[in-house]
């Protein structure tokens, strides 16, 4: 293949993907993740109550809900205005919640949240493509270690999440399919496509448009094989992320027991 990636990367492999899970101590589950130099805090947090339209329905269960933001340094354009700023939330940023927080509800059994809301937050430190897909990555380890530490604590008697939901960019820069798409190839390329999908492989989302431009179907099958590739090397990044932050859960209450018995 003749076609150079601005970073070097071959068409299918994806950037550096990394979580840092209890990143935010107030949290109750939180993650710092990283896809290159794309970095997001996601954080999950829950709170008693569910939503007046629950009430009125007679809904059973409880409910998930999610915010994004971009903070005024993550983007190399300048200080971007907050948007409490500018009185209303702008049109890409409610879009992007939105879908975060479909992807999450696909995976999460809410009945098993009994009458609470978990409250997902997700603010892009660094912004260099992709923010979406990489919120909805960490927002589903955020999820994961938030639902053990309420397992761990009584709050929850069993765990809502049924598997994880991922989600990666695809596109086509100069005219070749390409994986996990960096800023200038985001900026760049004829098409740009976001896939969501579960750790079982079904589709949660697809979106995807030609800029300026349209797409074949053997362009789209090639999109979606490198998807799916994508997410399942990532799914199990996720699973390694939270297997570590279940035995930093173990430790503490270890710690706290030690510490109990040794007054």
């Amino acid at each position: 293949m003749n076609m150079k990636r601005p970073d070097s990367r071959t068409n299918d492999e994806l950037r550096s993907v990394s979580f840092l899970p209890n990143i935010a101590a107030n949290s109750t589950g939180s993650v710092l993740v990283s896809f290159g130099r794309t970095r997001v805090i996601c954080s999950a947090i829950i709170q008693p109550g569910v939503p007046r339209w629950m009430k009125e329905q007679g809904v059973e269960g409880g409910w998930l809900t999610a915010e994004y933001s971009m903070l005024p340094y993550s983007t190399g354009g300048g200080r971007k205005q907050r948007d409490v700023m500018k009185g209303k939330l702008d049109g890409r940023s409610s879009e992007i919640q939105r879908l975060i927080g479909r992807s999450l509800r696909a995976v999460v059994d809410l009945k098993n949240l009994g009458q609470n809301t978990l409250w997902v937050d997700c603010d892009v430190l660094e912004a260099d493509g992709g923010t979406r897909t990489a919120s909805i990555t960490g927002s589903s380890v955020a999820c994961a270690i938030a639902f053990e530490k309420l397992i761990a604590s009584g709050t929850l008697k069993k765990n809502p999440l049924k598997q994880h939901v991922s989600a990666v960019s695809c596109g086509i820069f100069e005219d070749t399919p390409i994986l996990d798409l960096c800023y200038i190839e985001d900026r760049d390329a004829s098409v740009d496509f976001n896939i969501v999908m579960t750790e079982s492989m079904d589709f949660v989302e697809l979106q995807g448009s030609g800029e300026e431009a349209s797409f074949t179907s053997e362009e789209m099958e090639s999109m979606l094989s490198l998807g799916k590739k994508g997410v399942i090397e990532i799914v199990e990044l996720q699973k390694q992320a939270v297997t570590k932050a279940k035995e930093d859960i173990a430790n503490d209450a270890a710690k706290k027991l030690a510490d109990h018995f040794n007054k």
